[in-house]
């Protein structure tokens, strides 16, 4: 009998350490389809979605290159809410479309003993019909501002409105099916990866 393998979703909010945790499950041997790569690859130069982002925020959310330039194009959404819709009604469809045609390509690898599916914004994009089930990788607030605060080299204020224009950690984790804590060592998460690993791949 096949076995279809099972597609996980890995999400959290920013800074809560989910690449760390898909980076363990990728050394297990799961296959990783990360959604912000996808996203890279929809506005593509000559790309039919970065046109419509051309057409709505102008020329200088291009780089020199003709690639977009994100943090220019984050400047503008972060700050006001209706850019951030209209950026999200461009790009949501865009990068479910060829996210649902790379994870149907790795259902049909053989031999594959996971597959998982890293979007931070899974969620938000209700993206959850393209996943069998969720992990929601959770951090404890303080440590998570801090870690935002460092990682991207930006002021408290900064950081926090980064946070707070994300869904709330306790909505992620009251839709999760699973749940790895980031907040203490790196031992004790790979512990609980190992373990969450063990569940969901038979021998």
């Amino acid at each position: 009998m096949l076995v279809d393998t099972l597609i996980l979703g890995v999400t959290g909010n920013i800074a809560s350490g989910k690449s760390t945790i898909v980076g363990a499950f990728a050394k297990l041997g799961a296959a990783v389809l990360d959604a912000d790569q996808v996203a890279r690859d929809v506005v593509a130069p000559g790309s039919p979605v970065l046109q419509q982002l051309l057409e709505r925020f102008g020329a200088d959310i291009l780089l020199e290159d003709g690639q977009l330039d994100r943090e220019a194009l984050g400047g503008i959404v972060f700050a006001d809410q209706v850019a951030r819709q209209d950026l999200n009604g461009i790009m949501h469809p865009a990068i479910g479309q060829l996210a649902v045609e790379r994870l149907q390509k790795l259902k049909k690898m053989p031999g594959l003993p996971l597959i998982v599916y890293e979007a931070p914004l899974l969620f938000e994009a209700g993206a959850e019909g393209r996943v069998d089930q969720v992990l929601v990788v959770k951090i404890e607030p303080q440590l998570q501002l801090q870690r935002l605060m460092q990682r991207d080299h930006l002021d408290e204020v900064a950081a926090l409105q980064r946070i707070a224009v994300q869904m709330s950690q306790e909505e992620k984790l009251s839709r999760a099916d699973y749940v790895i804590d980031n907040s203490g060592t790196v031992e004790e998460v790979l512990r609980q990866v190992e373990d969450l690993w063990r569940e969901l791949v038979p021998d």
